[in-house]
């Protein structure tokens, strides 16, 4: 029974409804009977010209990397490789990495290899000579070398340089001694700081972090080319030197009231213990970066990077 005042031609029985969806089914079933028919006429259009695609694509690819070379797997393990000191020393190489860092070191060295991309073989072609192994690479190629999280257009393998350390050099001219700086980004801030005060030589301990670590290298934004980083027994290096040897200690005194000197030897020590006790014995002259205002509650010491920045500054200013 219908409701009062309901139009009586829009009422529908049980059966009348049933055939009413009955009809929609039907035509729902023709409809999507007919989508299947053209998506499988599509299919069959679609895998037909993909027979034709790889020889396409790879046409198309030649165009594109013409003169471009895959970075081979195994050169790709040795690059990796060279992460540990150990493979360095065996292969006698080293990582740089990124525009700036290789455009300096190719100034004064040449690589044993070096990968990169066209725009930086475009723009920096002229620092190469000679005969070199080389690679045109895609960025994704390099990020599979790379040691980098970013990879930055080039990547090169540099000998590992062999230099002769005199006993007399600090008798002529400053140098930097290290002693235990364990931090990478530290090693490598010390050697773009000594480069930047014209410092030449660094005098490392053996418990020193190995300056041809890859992030020392990055470190260093190129400074390794120009400085000579050399490791040895340093208290007896200092004690057969004869130079006068300036270290930083907080029971020195301030670096702003003493003498300083145009040669001899500076040490930095480790960043947690400082200059060991060994090398704090043969220190002549003790110095200290004091804080302000004096007797002000502060921090206890600074980073060693930075203090050796202040100390260098220090010195050449007295030289002025």
């Amino acid at each position: 029974m219908a409701p009062s005042g309901f139009p009586h031609h829009l009422i529908m029985d049980r059966r009348d409804f049933c055939e009413v969806l009955a009809s929609l089914a039907h035509r729902y079933t023709k409809l999507t009977g007919n989508l299947m028919t053209e998506l499988r006429s599509r299919e069959s259009l679609l895998l037909a010209v993909s027979t034709k695609i790889p020889t396409f694509a790879l046409t198309q690819q030649g165009k594109t990397n013409k003169g471009k070379k895959m970075i081979s797997k195994a050169r790709i393990r040795l690059i990796h490789a060279l992460e540990m000191r150990k493979h360095r020393l065996r292969e006698g190489l080293f990582v740089a990495e990124g525009p700036r860092l290789v455009g300096e070191m190719l100034r004064s060295v040449s690589p044993a290899y070096l990968a990169a991309t066209d725009d930086w073989f475009a723009e920096n072609r002229h620092l190469l000579c000679g005969k070199l192994a080389t690679d045109v690479v895609s960025e994704s190629e390099l990020r599979q070398a790379s040691l980098l999280r970013t990879p930055q257009q080039v990547l090169a393998l540099f000998p590992l340089p062999q230099y002769d350390l005199d006993t007399a050099l600090p008798q002529h001219q400053l140098c930097l001694a290290l002693d235990g700086v364990q931090d990478p980004g530290n090693m490598g801030t010390i050697v773009r700081i000594a480069d930047w005060f014209g410092i030449g030589d660094i005098i490392c301990s053996h418990e020193t972090a190995d300056v041809y670590n890859p992030k020392c290298v990055q470190a260093t934004m190129g400074a390794l080319a120009r400085v000579r980083v050399h490791y040895t027994d340093l208290p007896q290096y200092i004690r057969q030197s004869g130079a006068p040897v300036w270290g930083t200690l907080l029971d020195g005194e301030s670096i702003y009231s003493q003498a300083l000197g145009d040669h001899g030897i500076i040490v930095m020590g480790n960043e947690g213990n400082g200059i060991s006790s060994q090398v704090r014995s043969l220190v002549t002259h003790r110095l200290l970066i004091p804080s302000w205002p004096p007797g002000r509650i502060t921090t206890d010491s600074l980073n060693v990077a930075i203090a050796t920045s202040v100390v260098c500054a220090e010195f050449r200013r007295r030289q002025q």
